[in-house]
């Protein structure tokens, strides 16, 4: 059985609601493959991530180079914020300004932040 296999008997009470935080913008693609595997990381923990950043830049949904569609897509994902048991910060790619807004907020709202690293690096 594999790990994924292991976690279908979880249930989705039980699973932790996480807002996941990495690097978007910038390099793009290798950001975005960072981003995939925090996710598959995070599912893996019996964790139920949601990484807005990914969803909301996919074609025909809003344009991140457009400032004002950037800044709707954050407070998009910040308004989940509350519902979050936690939000997981994964910094390998360094920590963003959109990250640190992030950050910003679940400290404003009492919400736990957790650092990680996929590389295995200690993580303060």
């Amino acid at each position: 059985m594999t790990k994924i296999e292991a976690h279908h008997t979880i249930s989705p009470r039980a699973m932790r609601r996480v807002i996941l935080e990495s690097p978007f913008a910038g390099e793009i693609d290798a950001n975005v493959a960072y981003a995939r595997a925090c996710i598959r990381d995070a599912l893996l923990r019996g964790e139920a991530p949601l990484a807005s950043h990914l969803l909301y830049t996919q074609p025909g949904i809003l344009n991140d180079n457009d400032r004002n569609e950037r800044a709707h897509g954050i407070n998009a994902g910040h308004a989940w914020m509350h519902l979050a048991d936690a939000v997981v910060v994964y910094v390998d790619r360094g920590i963003s300004a959109g990250m640190q807004a992030g950050m910003n907020l679940a400290r404003f709202n009492g919400i736990p932040i957790e650092r990680r690293s996929l590389l295995g690096k200690a993580v303060p």
